[in-house]
């Protein structure tokens, strides 16, 4: 993958070093909870963080630096980041509406504040609507790999895609959508919601290069990286890696072969609107 030349719009918050563990009130008991919402049932972190966030709130961690990294890692996400606004950018432009950014991509360690309680690194990357931004932990990076078997940059640069396509689809209403059509089951809103934002990171994919002037592009054989993330964290395969059976009742976010097909749909078509997993009879 090619990015090392690629534009840095400095939109990085930087709280590693940062001590995040003791922020506000989520407390042990909120933390179990999602992280067993997300390694058994595949539910979103964030959505699980909503949920004990209204009964117990918590309080924002302070700011971290806020600028371009100078380490390899924090410009990776930088440059890629960017990328996928300037997308963005031009396929709003393009429709006679403006692109507001996230508020900003968080790196932590560890655990966070966050405005949809506590996150921590076990939770892998998430956006948090409430305050609008992207939280990621580096080391996320190497679960990517030892874990799911996913390697190389564009594993991880599809990871940032997507979640800044559940950012566009706050802006857009596809989150609300999602909502009024139910959190889990196969068919649910949420797995129409995650693979919408699997195909958002194809658009990304096919896009980028055009819009960044060759500087950040993807050959096929990073697709097929793209592709190896996508079915990797597919809801059939994390349950049968965890509880050792499919249960497609509780699915969240779709099956392996779903989440690379809608990938490869966004890639192909280069286009949000092939997107529109709501509207699909077959997802």
């Amino acid at each position: 993958m090619r990015w090392g030349g690629g534009r840095r719009s400095g939109n990085i918050e930087d709280r590693r070093g940062m001590s995040g563990g003791a922020v506000g009130g989520l407390g042990a008991g909120g933390v179990v909870l999602a992280l067993i919402g997300y390694f058994v049932f595949g539910i979103d972190p964030s959505t699980t963080l909503n949920a004990v966030n209204a009964v117990s709130p918590g309080q924002q961690q302070e700011a971290g630096e806020i600028g371009q990294p100078k380490d390899e890692g924090g410009k990776f996400v930088d440059v890629v980041s960017t990328s996928v606004d300037d997308v963005w950018t031009q396929v709003f432009q393009s429709k006679g509406e403006r692109y507001q950014p996230p508020a900003g991509v968080v790196l932590y360690d560890q655990a966070t504040g966050t405005g949809c309680g506590t996150g921590q690194a076990a939770m892998g990357p998430f956006y948090c609507p409430s305050d609008q931004k992207v939280y990621l932990d580096l080391s996320f990076w190497n679960e990517l790999e030892t874990k799911f078997g996913a390697q190389g940059e564009a594993a991880r640069a599809y990871v940032i895609a997507h979640e800044i396509g559940h950012h566009v689809q706050h802006l857009t209403g596809q989150t609300e959508r999602a909502e009024r059509m139910g959190a889990r089951g196969a068919e649910s809103g949420s797995v129409r919601l995650e693979l919408q934002a699997d195909c958002f990171a194809g658009v990304w994919a096919a896009r980028a290069s055009q819009v960044s002037g060759g500087a950040v592009s993807l050959d096929p054989r990073d697709i097929e990286d793209g592709l190896r993330a996508a079915s990797a964290v597919g809801d059939d395969t994390l349950q049968e890696q965890t509880q050792g059976r499919v249960a497609p009742d509780s699915f969240t976010h779709g099956t392996s072969a779903q989440r690379m097909r809608w990938f490869k749909a966004g890639v192909s078509a280069a286009d949000p609107a092939a997107c529109d997993t709501f509207k699909a009879a077959q997802l």
